[in-house]
């Protein structure tokens, strides 16, 4: 993952705060609405209207109460496959965290930038790319590698131009997404995980429910054991629709922003057409260097030719007589 791991640090401890919070509130809850269960007075009683018939528990209404369920241990009772479950919640935090820092609009198109893209365009003259260049790695982002592209090649076909514009944007649409993959895969992987945990919990209660002797109540063994088995599946939705949600937000955010940059950068061509077929810039470790083409190339390299002294002729020899 392409994460810095201060965010991803944060986004842990974030995290750990969240599920420790989580607890304590659920122990709180589990204090304050205790469920000690039933006595044997109660089931000597719900035996006795059980054996009166239908009309004597329908006239005590409070036999039918139930208690409350105790979600921390309905998460415990889930199995383990729970476990993956719990790890793709912490991914999809850590990522969302790292990449609402990312994507950012002074980090992507840094403010001074900005202001030195709309300098250039709204200048009549041509535009300095020595200067564009130092902006660009003043202001190291990814409007800055773009317009890296585009001054190296100042001096060609606009069309080449262009199409660097779009090649780059293409290029940092792909690495600004390679993080967002990892949430579109929680968003698809997590329900499978948590319908796979579901299923075989459903196959175990069957499985069970069969091994039990005769004369006992089938019906609430094996409706205890599904809706523990469905815990699961609850857990994979929980993850799965706020993964796919930051998900799609994240993809649009980054399609907005490139297709800014994208059309600032075009704005800035028609600046650079007094330089075609004039110079040449390359990129390399002392900065950007320009090279001279056509006349002006031959201009200079005639003259370096009329500056070196030339081998004096050589003659023929005489013919013998």
């Amino acid at each position: 993952m392409r994460c810095n791991d201060s965010v991803l640090r944060l986004a842990v401890c974030v995290w750990i705060w969240l599920v420790g919070f989580g607890v304590h509130a659920v122990a709180q809850q589990g204090d304050s609405n205790p469920n000690p269960g039933i006595s044997q007075d109660d089931l000597r009683r719900l035996a006795a209207e059980a054996a009166a018939g239908p009309q004597a528990q329908s006239a005590d209404p409070s036999s039918l109460e139930q208690g409350s369920i105790n979600f921390l241990n309905l998460l415990i009772e889930g199995g383990p496959l729970m476990i993956p479950i719990g790890i793709m919640s912490l991914l999809v935090v850590a990522v969302a965290l790292e990449r609402f820092f990312a994507l950012r609009i002074g980090q992507v198109f840094p403010k001074a930038l900005r202001r030195e893209l709309h300098q250039a365009i709204e200048d009549t003259s041509a535009a300095s790319p020595q200067s564009l260049y130092e902006a660009s790695e003043n202001n190291p982002s990814a409007a800055a590698r773009i317009l890296q592209d585009v001054v190296q090649r100042v001096g060609r076909p606009t069309s080449e131009i262009e199409a660097a514009i779009s090649d780059g944007t293409q290029r940092e649409a792909d690495f600004l997404y390679g993080n967002v993959r990892w949430l579109t895969l929680a968003a698809a992987v997590t329900p499978l995980i948590g319908l796979l945990g579901t299923v075989w919990g459903m196959i175990i209660a069957f499985y069970n429910t069969t091994q039990l002797g005769a004369g006992t109540n089938k019906a609430e063994f094996l409706a205890e054991g599904i809706y523990v088995a469905l815990v699961t599946t609850l857990g994979g939705l929980a993850v799965a629709i706020p993964a796919a949600i930051f998900a799609h937000y994240f993809e649009g955010r980054i399609t907005r922003m490139l297709a800014s940059i994208e059309s600032e950068l075009r704005r800035l061509v028609p600046r650079f057409e007094s330089l075609e077929g004039k110079a040449r810039y390359d990129i390399s470790a002392r900065g950007l260097t320009r090279r001279l083409v056509g006349e002006k190339s031959k201009r200079r390299n005639a003259a370096e030719g009329s500056s070196t002294p030339q081998p004096p002729p050589v003659r023929p020899p005489a013919a013998s007589a």
